[in-house]
């Protein structure tokens, strides 16, 4: 199974009504706590390695058990289960329910009645079983918006010259699909990586309490 590339840019497209522009991926209370805008490419394949793995691989899960029709609740626990801040499960499912209208446009059909409740990687895991797209372009598809999210946001938090923050993005290309092949054979919801990123499940819990800022994560 092969996916469009110009399936890849539209969904990747920062204009759909999913509600990544309200998000800096942590960056901005990572620059609160001293992270320095040269130290964003760190940052991004820390992320990679760690919540971005767990979210791309529970999309590829939750691909496989949509299209066994099984029970996508189960893959929304395990996605819970491996996502110890609570700040970061209410963004995951904010941002679920934008991804949501985005499939229900885009590729109606019928959706659990659970749904809103499903995080963002349990919504695309949906999408890319009704799209037809094949595991390890929406593992890629969930790296490569992390990495624009973070970048675009420093944009406005820190400007920078905007064709460095296009070379970053590029020489992370080859993390972004590396992580991507770590995650394509995944089917169950047992299967999904778990790794604890500390320091971000700890500036997300403090910037749920910043009334001053910018973006919502």
């Amino acid at each position: 199974m092969n996916t469009s590339p110009l399936l890849l840019a539209l969904l990747g497209d920062a204009r759909l009504p999913s509600g990544g522009h309200t998000q800096s991926a942590g960056l901005e209370p990572a620059l609160r706590a001293g992270t320095t805008a040269a130290q964003v490419p760190v940052y991004l394949r820390a992320r990679l390695r760690t919540v971005i793995r767990v979210e791309a691989g529970t999309a590829v899960v939750a691909r496989a058990v949509a299209a066994g029709g099984g029970d996508l609740a189960e893959v929304e626990a395990a996605w819970a289960a491996r996502t110890p801040s609570q700040a970061l499960r209410a963004n995951g499912r904010r941002l679920g329910r934008g991804h949501l209208r985005v499939l229900q446009t885009l590729w109606p059909g019928p959706v659990d009645a659970r749904a809103r409740t499903w995080s963002r990687p349990v919504v695309l895991g949906l999408l890319a079983h009704r799209a037809a797209m094949a595991p390890a372009d929406v593992a890629r598809l969930v790296g490569y918006d992390d990495v624009q999210t973070v970048t675009a946001a420093l944009l406005k938090l820190e400007p920078q010259d905007p064709l460095l923050i296009a070379a970053w993005v590029k020489d992370l290309l080859p993390d972004i699909d590396e992580m991507a092949a770590q995650v394509a054979d995944l089917h169950t919801p047992e299967q999904i990586p778990a790794h604890g990123a500390p320091l971000i499940e700890r500036w997300a819990e403090t910037h749920d309490t910043t009334t001053e800022r910018l973006f919502s994560a």
